[in-house]
C-alpha cells in the first residue's frame, strides 16, 4: 500500500515500531467556514434583520439619519461576526492535522488548547463518506464499545447532532473519497474481518450539487499507484 503524504509530517511521538503514516491532512478552510459555523446561514440572518430594520422604519416614518445609524450599526455588528468566523475557520485549518497509520487515525485539534485524539481501528464500529460539490468531504468514525468522546472536545470534528454518542469526523478534507479508500485498505489489512467494521466503502451514486450523498467505497479498493 502506498499513499501521498506531507514533507513536513507532524506527529506528536514517533511511532511504534511497524507503524507507518498513509495519508496526513488538514481540512480546507472554507468547508468549516461553510458547513461547521455556517456563515452564509450568518450573512443570510443579518441581512434578513436589515430589510426588517429598513421596513420597520420605513413604517414608523423615523428620520433618514436615525434609519441610517441603525442600519450602520448592525451592518457593523454583521460583519464584526462573520469576520471573526472566517478568522477561527482559518485558525482550525491551521492548527488541525489528521493522520491515517496503518493501525490508527490521529486527530491533533484544538486552536486555543490542542489535545491529540488516538483511534486505534480495533475500537472503530465503522465509518462514512459524505462529499460536497466543492471537493471537499466529511469521514465520521464510529466508536464501538466503551469507546467514547465528549463532543464538546471535539467540536468542530465531530459529526453534527450526535450529542449522546459523538462520532470524530475528518471534517472538510480535500480529496475526501481519496482519504477514504486509504482508511478503507488500512482497516482491512489491520482488520482482516473488517467486512463488520464498515470501512468507508464508494459505489454509490456520485454527489448531486444540490444533496451530497454518502458514498460508500468498495472495502479493499486500491490507493494510490
Amino acid at each position: 500500500m502506498s499513499a501521498w503524504l506531507p514533507t513536513d509530517l507532524d506527529v506528536p511521538e514517533p511511532l511504534p515500531e511497524g507503524e507507518r503514516v498513509l495519508w496526513q491532512g488538514a481540512p480546507a478552510w472554507r468547508g468549516i467556514a461553510r458547513r461547521a459555523l455556517h456563515v452564509r446561514a450568518l450573512a443570510a440572518y443579518f441581512a434578513l434583520v436589515a430589510a426588517w430594520t429598513c421596513l420597520t422604519g420605513i413604517a414608523d416614518h423615523r428620520p433618514p439619519k436615525e434609519a441610517a445609524a441603525q442600519l450602520g450599526l448592525l451592518a457593523g455588528g454583521g460583519l464584526l461576526v462573520l469576520l471573526l468566523a472566517l478568522g477561527f475557520a482559518t485558525l482550525v485549518a491551521r492548527t488541525t492535522r489528521y493522520t491515517v497509520t496503518t493501525r490508527r487515525v490521529i486527530f491533533r485539534i484544538g486552536v486555543a488548547l490542542p489535545i491529540t485524539v488516538n483511534l486505534p481501528y480495533a475500537i472503530l464500529r465503522g465509518a462514512g463518506l459524505k462529499t460536497y460539490p466543492d471537493g471537499t468531504g466529511d469521514i465520521p468514525l464510529a466508536l464501538g464499545g466503551e469507546g467514547r468522546i465528549a463532543f464538546i472536545h471535539l467540536w468542530p470534528h465531530a459529526r453534527p447532532w450526535r450529542l449522546s454518542r459523538p462520532e470524530p469526523m475528518l471534517r472538510a478534507i480535500p480529496n475526501a473519497a481519496w482519504v477514504a479508500s486509504i482508511l478503507a485498505s488500512a482497516i482491512l489489512d489491520a482488520k482482516p474481518d473488517a467486512a463488520s467494521a464498515e470501512a468507508p466503502s464508494s459505489a454509490a451514486a456520485p454527489a448531486s450539487p444540490a444533496s451530497p450523498q454518502h458514498a460508500p467505497l468498495p472495502p479493499g479498493m486500491p490507493v494510490a499507484a
